[in-house]
Formats: C-alpha cells, structure tokens, sequence
C-alpha cells in the first residue's frame, strides 16, 4: 500500500500535471517541477517548484506558466516556425516574444480562465525583474515589450503594473513605426502561417528588416516555378530539336547523358544561340542567381571568412582524456599554490557581499509568509490584532549568468594563462554558492599562420582579400548549466602544451554574446580577459591591417547597444579600454584576482556611484 504524501502541496501538483495534460491535448506529456528554469521540449514541460508553503506568488507562477506551455505545445507547429524564424539574434527574439504572445491569446479565446492565470505569471516575473522600477527604454527589452504589445491587442486585456511599465516606455517608438500593420491581427492569430509573415513584417517595421533573412515563401515560389519550367520543358521543344535527336545515335546519346561535362557544353552552346536570337530579351538569370549568403557577423555585414569548414566549437573533456586533465590540474595547482591563500580571501569577501545582500532583504506586514515573531507582542497587547508575516524578497543577482571569456593566445603561456584558469575557478565556485550561473570559455586558433584555410586558400589560388584565413577554436571549458565539481579539471587544458596559439577576439566576443543572450537569466554579464588586441599572420598579411580590430571594435558597439548583456574587460598589461567602455588596466598579472572579483562584486551592488567607484571604470578615447 502506497504511504500518503505529508507534502501539502503534492495534490495541487498532481491536479496542474493532469490539467496541463489536458490543455495541451497530449495525455502523453510529460510534466515536472523542478528548482531549475522552467522550459518545455517537445514531448516535456518543466514548471518551476512549489514549496509546501505554496505561496500566492508560487501557485500563480506555477499555473501561468503551465497554461503557457500547454497553449504553445497545442498551438504551435514547430516546422512553420523554423521556416519563419529568422537569422538574426533580436529578430529572432522578436520573432519568437511575439509567436508565445499568439499561442496565449489564441487559447484565451476559448478558455478565459488561462489569461487570468498568464496575467499573473507575467506580473510576478515582472516584479522579479525589476520591469516596473525601469525608466528608461533602453533598459527595457524590446522584445519583451513587442510580446506584450501583441497580447494586449490580441485580447484586449489590461497588463500587469510591470509589464505595462515596460509596454509604455516602447509603445509610442511601435505604434509609429507599425501604424496599420495590425488591422488584420484577430484574422490571422489562429493560422500560425499568416501570423508569421506578420510578425516578419513588424519585425522590419521597427528596424530589423536587415536579420530577417530570405523570404521563405519567395524559396517556395521559385521552387514551384522551377517545377513547372522542368514539366513543360519537353513540350516546348519544336520538330527541328526532334528531327536532330531522331539522327543521333542512341550510343551517343548514352553517352551525352553520361559525361556530365558534354551535356554542359551542349546546354551553353543552346543558351548562347537562344541569346543570339534574342537580344532584345532582358537576361533572365538574373532571377535564378543564388541569394548572397548570409553575413558571418551581425555586427559588420562586411566581414567575410574564408571557410568556415575547419572551425570548431569544442568542449574542454574532447581536447583530452581524463587522465591527462586530472594530470593538468594537478600541475595548475601546484603552481598557483603560493597565490591560493590571497585569492581565496578574495572569494570569501565576494561571497560574504553577495550573501549580505541575499538575506538583509525583507518584506513584513504581510498577509502570508513566514511568521514574523517581533510583532507578536502587538497580538499579545490586542488579540483583535492580525498576525503579521514576513517573506524574504528574491535578490537581483539570483537570476544572472556570469560568462568569463578567457584569450587563450600564445602571449598568455606561462604565468598569465595559469593565473585566468584558477582566478575563473575560484570565481565560478564562489557564485554557484550564490545561486548565479557562470559559464567559461576559451578562444584560440587550431593552428599558427592559417591552418587547413589557409592551405584551401593556396589551392584556390590565393584569392584577393579572402578575409579571416585561419581554423578557429572555441572552447567550453564550464557551461552556466554544469556544476563546477563535474567540471574543476577542465580548467586544467590551459596547461596543455601546445594549445594557446592566436586570437581572433571580434567573433569570439559575438559567439560568447550569441550564447549569453539564449539563456533564461534576466540578467547577463559577460566579462572578457584578454593580453592584447586580436592578431592572427594568416589574416592580417592579406587583408587590411586593422581587419580583426575593426571587427572587434564592430562587435563591441553591437553588443553595449543591444543593451541585452552587460560586457566589461579586463586588459592584462594591454589598454583595453581603448575598445571597451567599461575596462579595467592592470599591469602585474597577480592582480588579476582582485581585478575580477572587485569588478563582479560592483556590478551587484545596489548603488550605482558605489560601482563606478569601485570598477574604476574609465571611458575609450
């Protein structure tokens, strides 16, 4: 026999699991809680935890976000968005706000109760985020406000306080560069298709025509064209191509068929005589060309790369066998061990600001929450008096993710290099005991002077300005999601002989910032440590000799304007803040620990003075 559960809240949960089930038309679905971000794939949804309080704020949170899910699992067509969704970052934040906002408003037609439950959701991560303490729209997400807006004109509903908030500051600035694009919006909602070729229309409405991509439904036309062309081929062709194929023999037609190369020319040699015939005709391959491939970086649409066939993403545990990584470690320990005692005491001073700030904070005259004991004399006094409660508020570093950027280039060898593995260590272990996520990652190249691009590019015939002509290596030495404990010998590949070549920081800033900006945190932070400017011989000998700092600086005004993650640097021996607003400049590398954990413990403190003067931050001339 089955013991009952004592957790109260386990019959709530097993109702909103069947209900969640039901709603989403998938008795097959599978539905937990977990203490991690919620998030749904498509056969499972993750709801955040409830406590066996089972607060207001945790059932309304709960059941929003259940009916959220529910409604895009029922609603949504995975294949249609992929086909619509387009290629670049904010557009696909756009693209992607605005089709939840459709799934919620397409069910809140026939069931009223999920708007009321969404509603809440929406204020109570609202009011986590700070949204209804903004005041300046740069500090508003765009398309956080772009998903509100069409919600609100789908349903007609009112918003939370914060949400609203976040609405008002953007609605003037998507009112005027949309105008009448809405007009249509209640005929299109339920047919996911249509709504997609909508939202891609407001996406270049409010500016960011450029990231959408090549039109789908253009591919399918021209597609549909090619088809009828191939069907019709056969009938267009007059007695005179039928008496020359009735003379050929049916070898050499075989053979014609066969050799690729004989049945090319023939092709061309129709194509020129149609020409010749024709003059006046405009050349119609201009509609057949390819489109132009799509920029390697959203920053600069100029920047080009040779081939991007040998670059690689890779994690740290692939670069080498456990054994050799434990081995690594262990060295990487044992020549840091005199700085150990002065990092350590660093971390300590990080952890203890970040937990004063966690448990100082505290809402009291509450009508729920935990028993607030200096008030029961009141009760005692006049037993007509109410209890009073207290609840402990969620602090604004709880939900952020930390991404360090480590340069792995071959003039960090030696000391510099150990110094960054065990400072990102030591500073990875001490947030995770604060409850914020951090991710480490290293950039290099595979290869000094080009690689296998550059042997492509010799083959080719050494090509004009070819652009970036070298292997890239990025690697994953902790991703946010992993504990530290499963990953601490990673940190030890830094050592590896052989490893730290050039550096390419302008696409290794944009691929740190690709992966920042994906997570779920409401807050971003990514901090790059780096010795020098970007320098790769392969590169610079045949492109202009500012190419790689040009990109960099690109992608540094691309990331502080999209304002989606908070970047600062830290310039061993080496002025960074010539290209970073917010940089800091340290000229012995033992200072590094201080440096990393001052800068971190400012962007967490609550006055704004109190971090400039702690940062040190100095402007770029």
């Amino acid at each position: 026999m089955t013991k009952p559960s004592d957790n109260p809240a386990d019959p709530f949960k097993k109702a909103l699991i069947e209900a969640t089930k039901t709603m989403a038309d998938d008795p097959d679905l599978t539905v937990t809680f977990s203490v991690d971000p919620p998030g749904m794939t498509p056969d499972s949804i993750r709801l955040p935890q409830i406590s066996r309080r089972m607060t207001r704020d945790e059932v309304a949170l709960a059941r929003g976000t259940a009916d959220s899910y529910a409604l895009r699992h029922r609603h949504h067509d995975a294949g249609v968005n992929a086909k619509y969704q387009p290629q670049g970052n904010m557009a696909r934040d756009l693209y992607d706000a605005m089709e939840v906002a459709r799934c919620e408003a397409v069910g809140a037609r026939t069931m009223p109760g999920t708007a009321r439950n969404i509603d809440a959701r929406i204020g109570v991560e609202a009011q986590r985020k700070g949204y209804g303490d903004i005041r300046d729209k740069a500090q508003a997400p765009l398309a956080v406000a772009a998903g509100y807006w069409i919600r609100q004109m789908a349903t007609g509903r009112p918003l939370p306080k914060g949400a609203e908030n976040v609405l008002d500051l953007w609605r003037g600035f998507i009112e005027e560069s949309t105008g009448d694009r809405l007009d249509n919006l209640q005929a299109v909602l339920g047919d996911q298709q249509a709504f997609a070729r909508l939202a891609r229309d407001l996406i270049a409405d409010l500016g960011y025509g450029d990231q959408l991509g090549d039109d789908p439904d253009m591919e399918d036309e021209e597609q549909e064209d090619e088809g009828q062309a191939e069907e019709e081929e056969p009938d267009s062709t007059g007695d005179d191509d039928q008496e020359e194929d009735a003379d050929a023999s049916p070898e050499q037609s075989q053979e014609q068929q066969d050799d690729p190369s004989q049945a090319q020319v023939s092709m061309d040699d129709m194509a020129e005589e149609e020409a010749g015939e024709e003059a006046e005709v405009p050349d119609a391959d201009e509609a057949t060309d390819p489109p132009p491939p799509q920029p390697v970086s959203d920053a600069d649409p100029t920047y080009t790369v040779f081939t991007t066939a040998h670059d690689e993403i890779v994690g740290a545990a692939d670069l080498a066998e456990q054994a050799e990584l434990e081995r690594l470690r262990a060295y990487l320990d044992q020549q840091l061990e005199p700085l150990k005692g002065a990092v350590s005491r660093l971390a300590n001073k990080l952890q203890r600001r970040l937990q004063a700030q966690q448990n100082r904070s505290w809402e009291f005259d509450l009508e729920e929450g935990i028993l607030d004991a200096g008030r029961l004399a009141r009760v005692v006094a006049n037993p007509t008096t109410p209890l009073s409660f207290k609840m402990e508020q969620e602090a604004e570093f709880r939900d952020t993710c930390v991404t360090l950027l480590l340069d792995n280039s071959g003039s960090m060898r030696g000391r510099p290099i150990s110094i960054a593995a065990i400072c990102a260590d030591v500073l990875a272990r001490t947030l995770e005991r604060c409850g914020v996520k951090v991710e480490i990652l290293g950039f290099t190249t595979r290869a000094w002077k080009g690689g296998m691009s550059r042997e492509e590019w010799l083959k080719a015939g050494r090509p004009a300005t070819p652009g970036r002509l070298n292997d890239l290596r990025h690697i994953i030495y902790k991703s946010a999601d992993a504990p530290w404990r499963r990953v601490r010998p990673n940190l030890g590949l830094m050592m590896k002989e052989g490893l730290l070549k050039e550096n390419i920081d302008g696409e290794a800033l944009e691929w740190a910032h690709r992966r920042a900006t994906a997570r779920p945190e409401a807050r971003k932070i990514l901090m790059v440590i780096s010795d020098g400017a970007p320098v790769d011989d392969s590169t610079l000998s045949v492109n202009p000799a500012n190419y790689l700092e040009k990109h960099l600086r690109d992608v540094i005004a691309m990331v502080e304007k999209r304002r989606a993650v908070e970047l600062l640097a830290i310039g061993i021996g080496h002025d960074v803040t010539r290209y970073y607003d917010r940089a800091v400049t340290i000229t012995d590398v033992e200072q590094l620990a201080g440096a990393m954990t001052e800068q971190l413990a400012a962007l967490f403190d609550s006055d704004p003075r109190a971090r400039a003067r702690v940062m040190g931050i100095r402007r770029a001339s």
